[in-house]
């Protein structure tokens, strides 16, 4: 690792803090709260209401798929007029559920559930910084993400139902009101559900990447970052290109639905009669909504991975194997997620030298994931493993992102692409290597950070309950359907009984449709596991995985300001496990290199003798005594 110079980042006011100057009263600690660790926490409790909300949404819609000629009148209490008198599901409400899934799976839980949570949570405390840029605009970006999300909620208890042109929203289906009754008010809500959301995001983005560049506490170089900050801050930036040109592309569909303009529209027939919009494109709304499409599987990933990253080093109780490369790979992924876009749009007729060129870019991007996932294979190689459900979880991850990523390569080759687009082959690869892998980064991300943010530990025992019933569960829900895609089995098909090949499948639905019920059960485990444990969960060490970065110096329970004297200085990186002549298996980053001779390495001699000389200037011997003391 580099030789990092100890300087200040952020101000002197930045280094001391007055506890008694916040006084809180309800609604400023627990509602309108500019305190980043509440604001995580208002994320996380909020995008698991909505995991819920999007995960029952699929068990309609799988029961539909597994059970077609099933009679579902006992769904009429909650559904309504959309279950018929004959006990079927309406066909327009089937496009609904598909929709508002995909929609509230991706944005509002693995989007803000994963990204608003840890970002906001762990940003302050592992730079050391008493808080985000702007608290108020912190406290803004979960309060329009919570608008987001009254819209959205209210869109399914219109007459006309949600929105229902699938979670891409393609014109002319979304752009023409009459089109079906999912084109309606429903598609209006999510609009504008989707302006309070980007609105959010990009308020959250701007404060990460401030934060991360202007707050760090002295002595954290950027070499010096753990892995969840590059990832957090990296998704940041991703986050700050790309949502604007949803925005963009979404306003244009506001103005073709609204004041007849025709971005998107042309030679579009109804009931026999010629719609007066001419010249427009759908495939223009393709390009723009890719361009943030495709960049929103790493905004969604990279967190997780940061996460993983993290949790894999203190638990294997080794340094994560290949920190520059790490960071590099985020750095490729950053810069390849917007030139690979089109690869979603091979079918859409482009010019297929054109095509071969996303190919190509698309298969190059494997190149820093196959990076990351050789560092974490190489990472647990010969560790003393812990297996905390934290750690299991990561472990899933690195599972599901392998089989899923594998079967990327096949798609981005333009020419199998072609046989497999829209296939349930497509929903198998990126619900095991976008939704589920970041999913279990999230959850390895709750169980490791629980006992920091609630001060309470979580059941373990429940915890490898739930990580195995949840790990088979994704599997046996979406390995078969690699399978009956490749058979050509259609995706958004309300029901395939009309098609002779697709008997042969009627079986392996069902169980697929099963298999989705025992996993979404199987989180209500979870659920019982994190509200119990922040009440009554056994009270947690100070620092209970013995692990490095600078979250764990802090009180078990951090009041406002995180650090109640001044904030710790950084002398060295976060993953000093095991180092050979230590007196633990972890050093944090707080203790000196001057006060563990035992253990420096060569290279680190320089830096003993700066330390020595920054500390001579500021009386440092005293801290010297006493950090070696608390090492």
């Amino acid at each position: 690792m580099a030789v990092a110079n100890i300087s200040s980042h952020g101000t002197t006011a930045h280094d001391h803090h007055d506890d008694h100057a916040h006084s809180d009263n309800f609604i400023t600690k627990y509602i309108f709260s500019t305190d980043h660790k509440m604001i995580g926490k208002q994320f996380l409790v909020t995008g698991i209401v909505w995991a819920l909300i999007g995960g029952f949404l699929s068990i309609l819609f799988r029961l539909q798929l597994g059970f077609p000629e099933m009679d579902m009148t006992f769904l009429k209490p909650i559904l309504g007029g959309w279950i018929d008198e004959s006990g079927r599901l309406d066909q327009n409400f089937y496009l609904a559920l598909v929709t508002m899934h995909g929609t509230i799976m991706v944005f509002f839980v693995l989007t803000a559930g994963l990204s608003g949570t840890f970002s906001n949570y762990l940003i302050p405390l592992q730079i050391g910084a008493r808080d985000m840029a702007s608290g108020f605009m912190n406290m803004l970006s979960y309060w329009f993400f919570f608008m987001a999300g009254l819209i959205m909620f209210i869109s399914l208890f219109i007459s006309t139902g949600p929105a229902g042109g699938g979670w891409v929203i393609y014109p002319p289906l979304s752009a023409l009101q009459q089109a079906i009754p999912g084109s309606g008010l429903g598609m209006t809500l999510w609009l504008v559900s989707m302006v309070f959301f980007i609105a959010s995001q990009l308020l959250g983005g701007i404060n990460y990447i401030t934060t991360v560049i202007n707050l760090r506490t002295k002595g954290m170089s950027f070499s010096r970052l753990p892995l969840t900050i590059w990832s957090f801050f990296l998704t940041a930036v991703i986050g700050l290109l790309s949502f604007p040109v949803l925005f963009a592309a979404a306003l244009l569909l506001v103005f073709d639905r609204s004041f007849g303009t025709s971005f998107y529209l042309s030679d579009i027939y109804i009931g026999g009669e010629a719609l007066p919009n001419t010249g427009g494109s759908a495939v223009l709304f393709q390009h723009l909504f890719w361009f943030l499409g495709h960049p929103e599987v790493y905004i969604v990933l990279l967190p997780a991975l940061g996460i993983t990253s993290e949790v894999i080093a203190t638990n294997s109780r080794k340094p994560i194997f290949g920190y520059k490369a790490m960071i590099l790979s985020m750095l490729g992924i950053t810069v390849l997620s917007f030139v690979v876009w089109a690869h979603h749009m091979f079918v859409s007729g482009m010019n297929p030298f054109l095509g071969s060129i996303f190919m190509f870019l698309t298969l190059i991007i494997a190149v820093p994931s196959a990076v990351k996932v050789f560092n974490y294979l190489t990472t647990l190689w010969r560790g003393n493993l812990v297996f905390t459900p934290a750690m299991l979880f990561s472990i899933g991850l690195v599972s599901f992102f392998i089989s899923g990523g594998l079967t990327g390569i096949f798609l981005g080759n333009s020419a199998v692409d072609i046989q497999l687009h829209d296939t349930y082959f497509v929903v198998a690869h990126f619900h095991l290597v976008m939704g589920s892998a970041s999913f279990f980064g999230l959850m390895a991300g709750v169980y490791h950070w629980f006992p920091k943010m609630f001060g309470r530990m979580m059941d373990a025992k429940l915890g490898y309950i739930h990580f195995w019933l949840t790990f088979v569960g994704v599997y046996m829900v979406f390995f078969p359907m690699h399978y009956i895609g490749i058979a050509g089995f259609p995706r958004r098909y309300y029901s395939w009984t009309n098609f002779n090949f697709a008997d042969m499948y009627t079986d392996l639905n069902m169980f697929v449709s099963v298999a989705a019920i025992i996993t979404f059960g199987s989180q209500f485990i979870f659920l019982f596991n994190f509200f119990y444990s922040m009440y009554r969960g056994r009270r947690a060490p100070q620092n209970p995985w013995k692990s490095n970065t600078l979250e764990w110096t802090t009180p078990v329970e951090p009041g406002h300001g995180n650090w109640p004297g001044e904030i710790p200085t950084v002398y060295r990186w976060p993953y000093d496990y095991s180092k050979p002549g230590a007196k633990d298996d972890f050093i944090p980053q707080t203790v000196p290199l001057s006060s563990t001779p035992e253990s420096n390495l060569p290279h680190e001699a320089e830096q003993v003798k700066l330390e020595k000389e920054i500390m001579a200037e500021e009386g440092g011997d005293v801290l010297v005594a006493n950090e070696s003391k608390d090492a």
